[in-house]
């Protein structure tokens, strides 16, 4: 039998190292590439998420200086004056007389308003009321005097209502509800919004002379939306 002539194997150490050296450069500039890459697309995403947070701020900042507040009413005055008169008839040129303030609390923003409806109410039963003001605006912080007088036509009170006046003032006070209705809108720059029914229900009370009792006077009276 003939053995088989092997095949020398020649091996060229230098093209070797070379290959090495290069494959070891690529897979650290590889890395290297990628480390880069990690690093750049976490800043971006640290700016982003930063600036986000920067405007998420000033948004909600602004968004609680022009939330709107509700229009604070106050009752300042109030009084029959016909109820500090002994008769019994006095109902027949009874008159109310009332002042109210009304104060839009806004820093930036105005309140439109339609005509507003007065009403006044004794054991919730409406006695009287009359429309208040024409159609007006009101600026930001700023302060609108009511004023008006329910008489004759205005004020349906009888006999039989008056003496239950009488009787209450005997106990020391004579307990009233003036409620104040009206169509607002506010109004933000250029920006105005939906129209709100807007209602302030204001208790007060009189004396035996028909006056403001002080527990009364400037008292902040509940305002709801419908």
């Amino acid at each position: 039998m003939h053995s088989q002539d092997q095949v020398p194997v020649h091996i060229n150490h230098q093209e070797d190292r070379q290959f090495r050296r290069h494959h070891t450069r690529h897979y650290y500039m590889q890395r290297v590439q990628e480390s880069l890459a990690k690093r750049v697309s976490k800043l971006i995403c640290g700016v982003f998420l930063t600036l986000l947070l920067i405007v998420g701020v000033i948004v909600f900042i602004t968004w609680l200086s022009l939330r709107p507040h509700r229009p604070r009413f106050h009752v300042s005055d109030f009084s029959i004056p016909a109820l500090a008169l002994a008769q019994p008839s006095g109902f027949e040129d009874a008159q109310v007389i009332f002042n109210v303030t009304d104060r839009n609390p806004n820093q930036h923003i105005g309140i439109y308003y339609e005509a507003m409806q007065v009403t006044l109410y004794y054991q919730d039963q409406g006695i009287g009321g009359t429309s208040l003001l024409f159609p007006f605006y009101q600026g930001s912080k700023n302060t609108t005097v009511l004023y008006g007088v329910l008489s004759g036509a205005t004020l349906t009170v009888n006999n039989g209502r008056w003496t239950e006046f009488q009787k209450d003032k005997a106990q020391g006070v004579v307990v009233f509800r003036l409620q104040l209705t009206s169509t607002i809108r506010f109004k933000v720059t250029t920006w105005k919004s939906k129209r709100h029914k807007m209602h302030a229900n204001c208790d007060v009370g009189v004396g035996p002379d028909g006056s403001i009792l002080a527990i009364y006077r400037d008292k902040r009276c509940p305002v709801y939306f419908s």
